[in-house]
């Protein structure tokens, strides 16, 4: 069992930090070309391309150019001069827009140069002979060729369908063994997070094609799903490999208060509900815990809540001052903050953007810079270092 982090002090640590994020100079970029200071890299911002459909997940792909979701059902590349093409991908899957459910995440398999895979998370209608009824959580691969979405084939759906449009999650990743991460949200059955016998509220790890490995940490438990990797989440919306270390690292979206940024070890339960520094939107408690021994403490959290979106560690030469740091887009506060991290503890944070719009995907290209989507304006935009 993992050792519980104690929350107090992490309380006040936080609540240090806030007071200190609060007396960040406001800045609003949003002209192409604006010149921000940060503390300790100095950047430009530029738009990239506007208009899109509330952009939701991004995947930079190897020789230049990005595939780009828009959450209301269609896949868009952004070609290696960073032009927009003007057709969306053909034959995706059939998505169900409802509420925060759509085509939601997009990620190309490490060996994309050789196998040409690329796997998309959307909501899933309810299919004939599904049990439930509405939508869930899915996850799909297929190939790019002339511009279709080709040999699909699905690797998971989250079983059974659920009613509403909240909290699908979803974000994938990849590790260096070519297993596939999938987050799936609590669908609004808080309780359920708290269950290994059905996918909500859970992390999943499966092998590139869907098939469950023989060390996942539940393999053998009676009645538990074998893809579980870690539960006891709430709605995962951001989740990235450690460049350095390999490991696994999530935020989701709390209550009212309460997002967490987690470090994620196998087999782990990260409480909610059960422990939460959230309470009810009506201001309610959930519960009067905010840790349990045997619950997995989160490594930082924010109360009030920014609504965590997106997030990406920062690699390579660009942004030299940067290296290592966490970047965290918030789509309640419309921020782009970074985070430095120090043996697993957030050590720093610091808000580089603020007043932006509703940051959903942040992603660094193969180019080296970093890349922002936007909800306001359908914009996608890089933030380029000053010379």
């Amino acid at each position: 069992m993992v050792k519980n982090r104690n929350p107090i002090p992490q309380l006040c640590f936080i609540t240090t930090l806030t007071a200190s994020l609060l007396t960040t100079l406001l800045i609003s970029p949003l002209a192409t070309g604006q010149s921000v200071s940060s503390e300790k890299q100095d950047f430009v911002v530029e738009t990239i391309a506007e208009g899109l459909s509330i952009p939701w997940g991004m995947a930079a792909l190897p020789a230049g150019g990005m595939l780009i979701t828009e959450r209301t059902g269609t896949l868009r590349l952004l070609d290696a001069d960073a032009k927009l093409h003007p057709d969306p991908i053909a034959n995706t899957p059939t998505v169900a827009v409802d509420g925060q459910g759509g085509l939601l995440d997009v990620a190309i398999h490490p060996d994309y140069q050789s196998n040409g895979w690329v796997y998309l998370s959307f909501s899933s209608a309810k299919a004939k002979g599904e049990p439930g009824r509405g939508a869930n959580t899915a996850l799909v691969r297929g190939k790019i060729v002339d511009h279709a979405f080709v040999e699909q084939e699905l690797i998971y759906k989250a079983l059974p369908n659920y009613a509403g449009g909240r909290h699908f999650g979803s974000r994938i990743a990849f590790d260096a063994d070519n297993h596939v991460y999938l987050s799936v949200g609590d669908r609004g059955n808080r309780d359920e997070a708290q269950t290994l016998t059905n996918p909500i509220g859970k992390i999943f790890r499966l092998h590139d094609d869907g098939q469950i490995p023989d060390n996942n940490p539940f393999v053998n438990t009676l009645n538990a799903l074998p893809q579980i990797w870690s539960w006891g989440h709430r709605n995962p919306q951001g989740m990235e490999i450690h460049p350095e270390t390999g490991a696994l690292w999530a935020h989701e979206h709390g209550p009212k208060g309460g997002d967490e940024l987690n470090l994620i070890i196998q087999g782990q339960n990260y409480g909610w509900p059960t422990v939460t520094f959230g309470v009810n939107y009506s201001g309610t408690k959930i519960t009067d815990q905010v840790s349990r021994p045997d619950m997995v403490s989160p490594v930082t959290y924010w109360v009030p809540s920014i609504a965590p979106c997106g997030m990406a560690f920062i690699t390579g030469d660009k942004y030299p001052e940067w290296k290592s740091s966490l970047l965290v887009g918030s789509l309640k506060f419309q921020q782009l903050q970074r985070l430095e991290i120090k043996d697993g503890a957030v050590i720093h944070k610091e808000i580089l953007l603020d007043g932006i719009g509703r940051v959903r995907a942040v992603e660094q290209n193969s180019d080296g810079y970093i890349y922002i989507a936007i909800e306001s304006g359908g914009r996608i935009i890089r933030l380029s270092p000053s010379a």
